[in-house]
């Protein structure tokens, strides 16, 4: 008689969920209630280090590249821990995560 062979289903594995992090530029940034060079909370409370803060470019001012304007980008996402401590550190609530 001949073995029985096993065969192993493979599972494939679970699809991890995308964070999404956006902060409202008309709260935080260079259009926004605050300054980021003056508030950086997001940065200082990142762990992970996600967040980036950047001169903004912006195509509408006549200098697009104006030193005096600076936003916060979430840069790198996928390294998000999902803590929530930049949302609870932001004075203006202008950060939101969703996955």
């Amino acid at each position: 008689m001949g073995s029985k062979v096993k065969t192993k289903m493979l599972k494939k594995p679970a699809k991890k969920k995308k964070t999404k992090i956006h902060i409202d530029s008309a709260l935080c940034g260079a259009d926004g209630k605050i300054d980021p060079r003056d508030c950086a909370k997001c940065l200082k409370a990142c762990d992970p280090a996600v967040f980036i803060m950047h001169p903004a470019l912006d195509l509408k001012f006549k200098d697009k590249y104006d030193p005096q304007r600076w936003t916060i980008s979430p840069q790198w996402g996928s390294l998000c821990t999902r803590c929530l401590k930049c949302v609870e550190v932001c004075p203006e609530n202008a950060i939101t995560v969703k996955w």
